[in-house]
């Protein structure tokens, strides 16, 4: 019965053993291109705020300035109303001003400020090289660079399409790969299990490069699995709406469609609205209120509504080494900033959560910067999995059959019948 089970098995690793050889070779240089800039881009903050140093740091001279005489200043000098800010309480760190004019489209620019001196740094809209360089790295893992090609490349689908086609079946592969890989990891003998978990440097560059490969994709597996199986989600609708649907955040489109149509079909039946009175409330009080529902250290968001009917949204984000993605928003009156309405993703069930860290599940901020270390790692290794394998499949391909021995016996007619 032994041979029985073992033959078998081998024919499944054969099996698993092809499908990851195919799944490899077939997606190996998009995933090299995805994997490589997907590697750089985790740091994308961080490589940004390093480089133009100029825009997100300030030196500490004297007080910093409040909100409000921030906003006063800005409103003067640029004519122009704030529509939002990102306030950061670090007192060597800038902070951010969303200004638009009257009339403008659009969501309106964004500033650097310097809150010690309401001088401008700078605007997001500005294109710095370090921008431009994280421009083409997105572009690369996102649609492999065919959004910046001009000429179409077919007619049916746009070049953006097409990238973002084409990343998403490299990625189903790599995800595909990822799930054989362990099955053909698993030791044909259980007492070898630990030669699976260690590197041999001692061997010929075959064997380092074999080790390499397995070892390092063990100890990866988990993130290399997240970050496939979420990747998928910017490619494809129905994987979209299939993960929105696994993890409970999925929200029917008509809904909205069919309020929309009812507010254009009905337009005399709104009521005109009133501008905010902006003067009503200070920044500061809502920043008060916001630490006052929300006690822990972090930068807040706020939106101004630019009507009365709409209230002010609020969302304030960790900070920290250890500090988990997802912020907490709260929705507060313009009249008297009490709380309307409060969204806390600790308050989510563990489903929604998974649903909605989708983003930061892929890129690595999931607990700040303690996982983006190990996602940067884990991406490093996925690079390199395309070219370990691939040197794999070549040694293997290359090797030449052992000669026989001159006084090698002849078969026996039981292995006559099993070679045949």
């Amino acid at each position: 019965m032994q041979p029985k089970k073992s033959s078998t098995w081998k024919s499944i690793r054969n099996i698993f053993d092809q499908i990851h050889l195919y799944a490899g070779l077939i997606s190996g240089l998009v995933v090299i291109a995805v994997c490589f800039s997907g590697t750089i881009y985790v740091y994308n903050t961080e490589i940004r705020e390093f480089m133009d140093s100029e825009l997100y740091f300030v030196e500490e001279t004297g007080n910093r300035m409040s909100a409000d005489e921030l906003k006063g200043s800005l409103e003067k000098t640029m004519e122009s109303s704030v529509v939002g800010l990102m306030w950061n309480e670090e007192s060597d760190r800038s902070v951010q001003f969303t200004l638009k004019k009257e009339g403008e489209e659009g969501r309106g620019n964004t500033y650097f400020v310097n809150p010690y001196s309401a001088e401008i740094l700078g605007n997001t809209s500005d294109k710095t090289q370090t921008a431009e360089f994280m421009g083409y790295m997105f572009s690369l893992h996102r649609w492999l660079l065919l959004d910046r090609v001009e000429t179409p490349i077919l007619e049916s689908i746009s070049n953006r399409d097409l990238g973002r086609f084409i990343n998403g079946v490299a990625t189903l592969l790599f995800l595909l790969g990822v799930i054989t890989g362990i099955v053909i990891w698993v030791p044909n003998k259980v007492k070898s299990w630990k030669q699976g978990l260690k590197i041999k440097w001692s061997g010929n560059w075959k064997r380092v490069n074999h080790d390499i490969h397995n070892t390092l994709a063990f100890y990866s597996l988990i993130l290399l699995f997240i970050m496939s199986a979420t990747g998928p989600f910017w490619s494809y609708t129905w994987y979209r709406e299939g993960w929105q649907k696994t993890w409970d955040t999925y929200q029917e489109p008509n809904a909205k469609n069919e309020k929309t149509a009812k507010t254009e079909q009905q337009p005399e039946a709104i009521a005109p609205v009133e501008e905010v009175n902006l003067a009503s409330f200070s920044l500061e009080d809502i920043f008060t209120k916001t630490n006052q529902e929300l006690p822990y250290k972090g930068n807040i968001r706020v939106s101004i509504p630019s009507t009365s009917s709409d209230p002010i949204a609020v969302s304030k984000y960790k900070t920290g080494f250890f500090a988990r993605s997802g912020s907490d928003q709260l929705t507060l009156s313009t009249s008297d900033l009490s709380v309307t309405e409060a969204n806390l993703f600790s308050d989510l069930p563990f489903r929604q959560q998974i649903g909605r860290s989708v983003k930061s599940l892929h890129t690595g901020d999931i607990f700040g910067q303690f996982s983006k270390f190990l996602w940067f790692v884990a991406c490093l290794i996925a690079t390199s999995l395309p070219i370990t394998g691939t040197l794999i499949w070549w040694n293997k391909r290359k090797k030449k059959p052992a000669k026989k021995k001159p006084n090698q016996a002849k078969p026996t007619q039981d292995r006559i019948a099993e070679m045949a």
